[in-house]
């Protein structure tokens, strides 16, 4: 059986946590998108864990498979691997060999063309790991794969066709001089073959490269929990979300599919569980129609002084809303529904994970953007566009408050433990977004969440 966890808003809402949760009852733990641009924190046995590319399933014991729709940087999975040994887990990551590698040009690249865009406010408020540049160059067909590193004459044919590419394109597009740069290596087809066929060694000596699809296949067929983890969110879909202050791959369920090698009708006889914080935050640029305060530099037009701007910082405090990756500051919202119904249908969740519902705790209102009003319309989702998005005004609804309490009781006494306010606010969601709430999350560890449905039974 498969569980597949979504982000049902822009990233950020806690997937890590929800998958470390239900990981007892998986075998394995498998990405099917993005790469080390998605940060994830695990709390196990009163230890913290930062992650960006290991899955979240590792730091408990659970096969970690990154599948071919994932993006990887080696540099940093094996820095991540090696510090989880210092730290007394082996993990057991296997890396699809159709996933593409992300090379140092593509870092190089990503910063440039963030910048350039930067002088006309356009930029898209990427983490700069070379996520976007990697899928390009796997769009375009001249990417290099993992499976191309055990192979030294595919790899430097590859690399010898690529690299003069991107250094045209650095030094006759961009103006820059390669020879100038700090990693100029970053551009030197003898550095990178040396580098990365190491690289492609120690995959092949560790036994870490599968065929991603048909391994997961039959641990399936021989009985296995596969948990199917996204990374980043619904609207940051290059589809379906609001292009282009999107990643580059498809964090949606139809992703699960696409990214694992496993059929649609695998991925859709399991749960699918979104994964909702329960107010909104955003990194990077781009519309935020519930936004509380904003950030300088990514809130369009927002100069630091703002109506509810204690509000915001309070609620980025209590939260902690600090990229795990980039640790820059999150914009903060309250909960968008129209976001979480266009989410619902495009993944089709069968529950639904709502996390800090404790931070919000000891508000006197707590306030969610029922509808959009746009042109003098009522819409209760979405629009396609992100123009029309940007224009959207909000319809709030109010919701009275509810009080701070021994979180870590409530988590263990159940959901009745919740207070009343706070179970209202959950069955409003259940009822807009026509899905269940299968977990509450009221706290950072994985003991700190209230489950009303076990994912594999």
């Amino acid at each position: 059986m498969t569980v597949t966890i979504v982000g049902a808003q822009l990233g950020d809402e806690g997937k890590g946590g929800i998958v470390d949760l239900y990981g007892d009852s998986a075998d394995i733990v498998a990405r099917y998108q993005g790469g080390d641009n998605a940060g994830h924190t695990v709390v196990h046995e009163g230890e913290e864990y930062k992650l960006s590319l290991v899955p979240s399933g590792a730091v408990r014991g659970k096969v970690g498979v990154l599948g071919n729709g994932c993006v990887v940087n080696l540099r940093t999975l094996f820095d991540e691997l090696d510090q989880l040994g210092e730290r007394g887990l082996q993990p057991d990551v296997r890396i699809a060999e159709r996933a593409h590698a992300i090379l140092p040009y593509h870092r190089v690249l990503d910063g440039i063309e963030e910048e350039v865009k930067s002088e006309s406010d356009s930029e898209v408020g990427t983490t700069g790991r070379g996520i976007g540049p990697t899928y390009e160059d796997k769009a375009g067909r001249r990417g290099i794969r993992i499976g191309d590193l055990r192979n030294t004459e595919v790899l430097r044919e590859r690399l010898e066709y690529v690299v003069p590419q991107k250094r045209a394109l650095i030094e006759d597009v961009y103006g820059v001089s390669v020879d100038e740069l700090d990693n100029s290596d970053a551009f030197d087809v003898d550095a990178l073959f040396e580098e990365f066929h190491a690289f492609g060694k120690r995959l092949v000596e560790e036994e870490m490269i599968v065929n991603a699809g048909a391994f997961l296949n039959e641990q399936i067929d021989s009985g296995a929990n596969v948990v199917l983890e996204g990374a980043q969110g619904t609207m940051i879909d290059i589809d379906h979300g609001n292009y282009p202050y999107v990643t580059s791959s498809n964090p949606t369920a139809g992703g699960a599919a696409v990214g694992t090698g496993l059929s649609p009708g695998t991925v859709g006889s399991g749960e699918v569980i979104g994964i909702v914080k329960a107010y909104l935050t955003r990194v990077g640029s781009g519309p935020l129609p519930t936004e509380l305060g904003g950030v300088v530099g990514d809130t369009p037009g927002y100069d630091g002084d703002g109506d509810d701007e204690e509000l915001a910082t309070y609620i980025r405090e209590e939260g902690g809303e600090y990229g795990t990756v980039t640790g820059r500051p999150r914009r903060v919202g309250w909960l968008d529904i129209p976001m979480l119904r266009h989410a619902a249908r495009r993944s089709g969740f069968t529950g639904l994970a709502v996390n800090h519902v404790d931070v919000l705790a000891g508000l006197d209102t707590v306030k969610v953007g029922h509808a959009y009003e746009l042109d003098g319309e009522r819409r209760m989702t979405i629009p396609a566009t992100t123009e029309q998005w940007g224009r959207c005004e909000p319809v709030f609804r109010s919701f009275e408050g509810w009080p701070d309490v021994d979180w870590a009781a409530v988590a263990a006494e159940g959901y009745e433990a919740i207070p009343d306010n706070a179970q209202d606010y959950l069955e409003y969601i259940e009822r807009e977004t026509e899905t269940p709430v299968y977990a509450i999350g009221v706290g950072p560890g994985r003991n700190e969440s209230v489950v009303r449905q076990r994912a594999f039974e």
